[in-house]
Parts: structure tokens; C-alpha cells; sequence
């Protein structure tokens, strides 16, 4: 079994402009910039058949480049059960299309369709239990999160394990935002 989701990775300019956000949660596991990334599908736990599969599906979007940034910041869960503050993707068209072909291409591939909505997101830090005032501080602090526009020309299909350090992600396939798609 191999974990494994498919993600735009942000560039360097863009994670610089983050670090200054990654403080003043003291329950907070702050991620690495090489962690740092737009989720367009989470696949989870996949046998390496189906691995496959999902590649084979993933190579076939197409797209156009994206010209993104990012501005605020949000929460995942409720009270002493927020388990992660995140910055928030400026949303756009071409990024919710390419979200929905790669859930397309993930259906194609066997896998079941998510039914949460798409929330265009960088994750900043995951949290263990963390005071909710504390949190809410954060978000007023991080309200003034902005990056500078940022073109990303590539999306991947990345695979996913924890270490004793959190966990590490490693680009399995890349594939070009061209404007067209491929056919198998």
C-alpha cells in the first residue's frame, strides 16, 4: 500500500513569505517548507496496481497554467478539536477546474469520490488539542496574510509516510499544466 495525493507544490518565494505566519501556537507542529502544498486530491492508502492506475488517469488532465496567491488564514475543526491552521488559496477557475479533473481522473481510476467541498488551501500546522482563544488569536494575527502572485506550470502525484519526525511526502510523477489534455 502506497498513500498518495495529488498537490500543486509551492514555490520557494511563496513558502518565504509563510514563515512569518508559523509562529505563536505553542501546540502547533509547524510544517517544513518542503511540505508546504495546494491539495487538488487526497487518494489515501491505494494498493501499487491502483497506484497505477491513479498515475495513468493523472497524466491524461490537462489544464493551463495557474497564477496564484495567498491571502488569510482558516482553521480545520472546532474548539479543542482544531487539528490544523492553514493559509487560504485565493480561489480561481482554472484552480477549481483542475481540482475537479483530478477528481474525474481519480474516479476513472476506482477510487471513491470525496464529498467534502474543495477548500484551496497551504497547510501551516497541525495541532494537538489546542487552547481555542489561542487559535483564534492566530487567525486574527494571520488575517494579514498575503504572498505575492505565483505561476505554477506543474502539478504531482506525491506519496505520503509519517517518520518520527511528522510526516514526508516525495513527488512520484509530475505532469505539465499545457492547456491540453492528453489522451490515453
Amino acid at each position: 500500500m502506497i498513500r498518495l495525493f495529488a498537490a500543486l507544490h509551492l514555490p520557494d518565494e511563496a513558502a518565504e513569505a509563510l514563515e512569518p505566519f508559523q509562529r505563536g501556537l505553542a501546540e502547533a507542529d509547524w510544517r517544513p517548507r518542503e511540505a508546504l502544498h495546494i491539495t487538488l486530491k487526497f487518494a489515501g492508502d491505494l494498493r501499487e496496481d491502483r497506484a497505477d492506475d491513479l498515475d495513468a488517469e493523472l497524466s491524461r488532465v490537462g489544464g493551463e497554467p495557474l497564477v496564484l496567491d495567498l491571502a488569510g488564514a482558516g482553521a480545520f475543526g472546532e474548539g479543542r478539536d482544531i487539528h490544523a491552521v492553514w493559509a487560504r488559496v485565493t480561489p480561481s477557475e482554472p484552480l477549481a477546474r483542475l481540482a475537479r479533473a483530478c477528481e474525474v481522473a481519480a474516479r476513472r481510476a476506482g477510487l471513491a469520490a470525496d464529498g467534502r467541498a474543495y477548500t484551496p488551501h497551504v497547510t501551516l500546522a497541525y495541532l494537538n488539542r489546542p487552547a481555542p482563544e489561542a487559535v483564534a488569536r492566530w487567525l486574527s494575527f494571520a488575517e494579514s496574510l498575503r504572498t505575492p502572485s505565483f505561476r505554477l506550470e506543474r502539478f504531482g502525484l506525491y506519496s505520503s509516510w509519517r517518520s518520527p519526525d511528522g510526516s514526508r511526502y516525495r513527488l512520484e510523477s509530475s505532469y505539465p499544466l499545457d492547456r491540453r489534455a492528453r489522451s490515453a
